[in-house]
Formats: structure tokens, C-alpha cells, sequence
């Protein structure tokens, strides 16, 4: 049991780097794609996602 917790927390971490990586630095070129923005709102919303990134980094950093 303890192993299977272990694997899903790391699952769960991985993810949330994975949206810090995407909100924090991908936002306006892999996060249009994504989300089909437009990238008008992208660039607009740019710091709103790197605030939800940095809150997802921290998310992981507890996890791990």
C-alpha cells in the first residue's frame, strides 16, 4: 500500500510541474494550442497563468 501511495503522489507531482512548465513558460505558444485561445486573451491572461504556475510548483514541491 505504501508503495502504491508513493507512485501516486509522483504521478501527482509530475503533473503539476508539468502546468508550471505549461503556465509559466509554454502559455502563449503550447497553452494556445491546448486550450484553442485566442492569442490576444493569451497574451492578455499571461500573468495570470504564471501566478496559477507558481501556485502549481509549490503544489508539487509539498507533494514531493
Amino acid at each position: 500500500m505504501q508503495i502504491a501511495s508513493r507512485i501516486l503522489a509522483t504521478i501527482v507531482a509530475l503533473e503539476h510541474i508539468f502546468f508550471l512548465v505549461l503556465e509559466m513558460f509554454l502559455w502563449q505558444s503550447l497553452g494556445v494550442r491546448l486550450f484553442k485561445l485566442d492569442p490576444d486573451f493569451a497574451a492578455e491572461s499571461a500573468r495570470l497563468a504564471m501566478n496559477q504556475g507558481l501556485y502549481n510548483g509549490f503544489l508539487a514541491a509539498g507533494i514531493i
